[in-house]
């Protein structure tokens, strides 16, 4: 499977997939954190909807990250050009919308006055 590389350019691709385990645990965290510790929305599935969304984006980054290291490191070993991946731009958007939903709840409790 191609050339040994400079080392460090497969340790640096490591701390990459590295850095997609943490980011999945930490939103694992915030998804369960939002079910047990947000009081209530006004709505009453709400705080079920972000915390199943946080869980759902941290179970998408764990189920990819270990595929995505290894089509880099192919490269990396062949000498190719590093896949492109419109990964990070779907997560971007994926975080952004669950942070529009609670900013919408947010505000509907305090418009009816529950906040």
């Amino acid at each position: 499977m191609g050339e040994e590389p400079d080392y460090r350019f497969s340790l640096a691709n490591e701390r990459t997939f590295l850095a997609w385990i943490r980011t999945a645990l930490a939103l694992l965290a915030g998804g369960i954190a939002v079910v047990q510790f947000v009081p209530s929305f006004g709505i009453g599935w709400a705080r079920h909807l972000l915390g199943i969304s946080l869980v759902a984006v941290a179970t998408m980054i764990s189920a990819t990250s270990y595929s995505r290291w290894q089509r880099r490191e192919r490269a990396i070993r062949l000498g190719a050009p590093l896949p492109a991946s419109l990964f990070p731009r779907l997560l971007t958007v994926g975080i952004a919308v669950i942070m529009v939903f609670a900013l919408a709840f947010i505000l509907i409790d305090v418009a009816t006055g529950r906040a």
